[in-house]
């Protein structure tokens, strides 16, 4: 039976474009993932889906004058398009507003209260007597009571990560009409967190795949005392709460997102007319269950997820891996459209080909600490590791072939040193950036990636084929059988960080079929002699590197999409 494998992506709220922060945090890094595991064999699915509920899309609608389902409608579909032009190969990307979903939420919900975590209680909320409305987390800011920012929201705080109530702001006001809101009293249903403390601490100090930064935010988060947490909202936009008594209130966005997990999972199954496959990946304790999630993300899938899932009683697996990033700042600032601070993903397909971001954001990966985008970085990394290393191997091993040995692959004759030892290095590399990347340490396999094209263009220099043609043209045959048996290892690997250029490099090498249905053990199955390849062109071209000059594209680029 192959390995049963599901990797999800933490749901993106669509009241905004996503920037390239979001992305490789969450649905590139989970894609990278994704597509290895299926080349590796196993029996692969990924799913997320746009997190449409709550009070983000509220606060958004309210200010373009819209509906929260109209804006939530359009917003989606355009996410949706984007990731599908990032080549992010999900199973299913799916909507908070699936009927699937929603029905899974307020079953799930209610078998949680039947166990006996859940209660209603009276709380104190703030009230805003100008729109006449209680204001749960997005319609509240104030500064935050642990770390003294001035823009803490109701729900959480960016600068501290801490998760928040509305009525532990300091100098709160509402965001809508800025006035200062009073406290009134309001029912409401809570888990009851404490309950979970033990078999949660249990679950994250002996999960042994957990990154460090996921263990000891988790754990440290705990230690303070975990407190119950309100499940409903008095907003109207929302999936409504199942609990007998709480008519007109709706699911706090939080509880019923992370559950989106296991109801993607369930609808996917359900459109392959297989609907009980899904209890695969959430029952057998073989399966693996990979989260990829910025680390302000942490909390709500090392414990408030884990707590749902314990709580619900049906054991059901908790998550095996939380791969969680650090944050991707720009020039050394947090991204803020508002303030033109950082590129966003549709932005950045208009400036250059979806590989170059791709490798990109992936091989500078903020793994152990937050990292500084500027155009000097990302044009490094193109023109010398994509250009100048990767493409120019490729290029001169296969433009040699073509042009010297007729587009046919040489016969080798005697494999010396040398060629033996690039080959035991393609070998040793290939099963590293494996382990790599089931580690989580993708940004180190994208630059083993680049090592082995390393390898390969050392490998020429040291033969010196061109000169070797002159004197022993079979001996430089030998070279460029090795070479070429390179090309198809990166080929390969390449796959899951650059898929479009796995595949224009597969049907250059002439190989059936695509080159994301082959397995990543044929990496290492040679081409044999005597095949017949395809003429080359260049993968890669360099970039001008000038940041004013790339300033300008980007400018030119938001007038052409009219971006705000």
């Amino acid at each position: 039976m192959p390995e049963k494998v599901l990797v999800t992506s933490a749901w993106p709220y669509i009241n905004a474009t996503p920037h390239l922060g979001n992305l490789v945090g969450s649905v590139l890094s989970a894609d990278v993932a994704a597509r290895y595991y299926r080349l590796k064999g196993a029996d692969t699915l990924m799913v997320s889906g746009s997190d449409t509920h709550g009070t983000p899309m509220e606060v958004a609608a309210l200010k373009e004058g819209i509906t929260p389902k109209a804006l939530t409608e359009r917003n989606h579909a355009k996410v949706a398009e984007l990731f599908r032009r990032w080549d992010a190969s999900f199973d299913n990307y799916t909507s908070t507003e699936s009927p699937v979903h929603k029905e899974f939420v307020q079953k799930t919900l209610l078998q949680i209260e039947k166990n006996g975590y859940i209660f209603a209680k009276d709380t104190q909320m703030l009230y805003c007597e100008h729109d006449q409305r209680f204001l749960p987390d997005r319609f509240v800011e104030g500064k935050c009571p642990y770390c003294g920012c001035e823009k803490a929201r109701g729900d959480q705080c960016d600068s501290c990560g801490k998760l928040l109530e509305p009525t532990l702001l300091v100098e709160p006001y509402c965001i809508i009409c800025k006035s200062k809101p009073v406290v009134k009293t309001t029912k409401h249903w809570f888990i009851d967190l404490t309950k979970l403390e033990q078999p949660l601490i249990q679950y994250i100090e002996n999960n042994c795949q957990l990154p460090t930064n996921a263990k000891n935010f988790s754990l440290n988060w705990i230690k303070e005392g975990l407190k119950p947490r309100a499940v409903t909202r008095d907003v109207d936009w929302g999936i409504p709460a199942p609990f007998e008594g709480a008519e007109g209130k709706t699911i706090y966005v939080w509880v019923e997102a992370v559950l989106g997990y296991v109801s993607a999972t369930i609808e996917q199954c359900q459109r392959l007319g297989q609907p009980e496959r899904w209890r695969e990946f959430w029952f057998n304790k073989d399966a693996k269950t990979l989260y990829f999630v910025g680390k302000d993300n942490i909390p709500f899938h090392t414990i408030i997820l884990p707590a749902l899932l314990l709580a619900s009683g049906q054991g059901y697996n908790l998550p095996w891996n939380v791969s969680a990033t650090e944050f991707l700042q720009f020039r050394g600032q947090k991204a803020s459209k508002s303030q033109r601070v950082g590129i966003w993903i549709d932005e950045a397909l208009e400036m250059f080909p979806v590989d170059y971001w791709r490798f990109f954001l992936i091989s500078t990966r903020p793994e152990s600490k937050d990292t500084n985008f500027t155009w000097c970085s990302f044009a490094d990394k193109i023109n010398a590791d994509l250009n100048d290393t990767f493409g120019n191997f490729i290029h001169r091993t296969l433009s040699f072939i073509n042009s010297k040995f007729e587009a046919t692959i040489p016969a080798p004759t005697k494999i010396d040193a040398d060629d033996q030892t690039v080959l035991d290095c393609v070998k040793e590399k290939v099963a590293q950036a494996a382990k790599e990347i089931e580690d989580g340490w993708l940004q180190s396999a994208a630059n083993t990636l680049i090592a082995i094209s390393r390898a390969g263009n050392q490998y020429l220099n040291t033969k010196e084929p061109w000169n070797l043609m002159k004197t022993d043209k079979e001996k430089a045959g030998t070279v460029f059988y090795v070479s070429a048996q390179v090309v198809k290892a990166i080929a390969v690997v390449c796959e899951p960080f650059m898929p479009r250029t796995a595949q224009q490099l597969w049907q250059t090498l002439n190989l059936a079929g695509a080159v994301d249905h082959c397995k990543w053990a044929d990496a290492l199955v040679p081409v044999e002699a005597g095949h017949k390849i395809n003429k080359p062109t260049p993968l890669f071209h360099k970039i001008d590197p000038d940041e004013d000059i790339l300033d300008g594209q980007l400018a030119e680029v938001r007038a052409k999409l009219g971006s705000k």
